[in-house]
């Protein structure tokens, strides 16, 4: 029996941002807030003697940027997910010894654990658990190779947005060749949330997409309009 579709579902398909999902790499971020982006391109008037009115329009170099925003919960919400905090290490990025910090090469004997846990900052599970957190820890002897300590550090990587609503409408845009440049962080005894906040470059958007599914085909057949008519 052919599905029955209504006249709701005969038409263009929207989705709201509980219907996405942002996939950093092959990582899904469930931590991400909100993204956003823009697109800035250099475009000059040329003139010449005669006319106070532009000849033509000279067109130059394109720029890519914009902005995450991700919601903190006990632990940053990228390098645990795909930086140097992971337990694997996540994503590696080469550096020298002066960008890893040297300080943290053996777990346990680390500098800084020592001389937080000296002054009593640290109980011992705390120092036990500031250890295993260290980024160099999973890096062995190989100090050219390391996690990322900071996320300007990471690699370049890919952002894809899947969306997915209630109708069964599917779609997808990414984000190619994310950078990631600032990054800022701040608590108030006035904020019941708190949110790391990032800004990027980029070299490529690719825009939404629709993508057929079951559900397309069946409106189409039924003569609807499907989401990429």
């Amino acid at each position: 029996m052919a599905p029955v579709s209504s006249p709701y579902s005969r038409s263009y398909n929207s989705f709201s941002g509980v219907d996405i999902k942002g996939v950093f790499g092959s990582e899904v971020i469930v931590e991400l807030q909100a993204i956003s982006y823009s697109i800035t391109r250099e475009k000059a008037p040329i003139y010449t003697m005669g006319s106070a009115d532009p000849r033509s329009f000279s067109r130059g170099k394109r720029g890519i940027a914009g902005t995450l925003i991700f919601v903190n919960f006990d632990r940053h919400p990228l390098l645990h997910a795909i930086g140097g905090y992971r337990q694997d290490g996540g994503l590696k990025f080469q550096s020298d010894i002066d960008d890893i910090r040297p300080q943290f090469e053996s777990p346990g004997t680390g500098d800084l654990a020592t001389s937080v846990s000296s002054i009593g900052g640290f109980s011992t599970a705390e120092s036990t658990a500031q250890n295993q957190e260290s980024p160099i820890t999973s890096v062995g002897q190989d100090q050219s190779l390391a996690g990322a300590w900071y996320t300007d550090q990471l690699p370049p990587f890919d952002i894809t947005l899947a969306a997915a609503n209630e109708y069964g409408a599917l779609a997808v845009m990414s984000i190619i060749g994310v950078e990631l440049l600032n990054e800022g962080y701040g608590v108030s005894i006035d904020d019941i949330v708190s949110e790391h906040q990032h800004t990027y470059v980029a070299r490529t958007v690719l825009g939404w997409t629709p993508i057929p599914s079951a559900n397309t085909a069946a409106i189409a057949s039924q003569g609807g309009v499907s989401p990429g008519a």
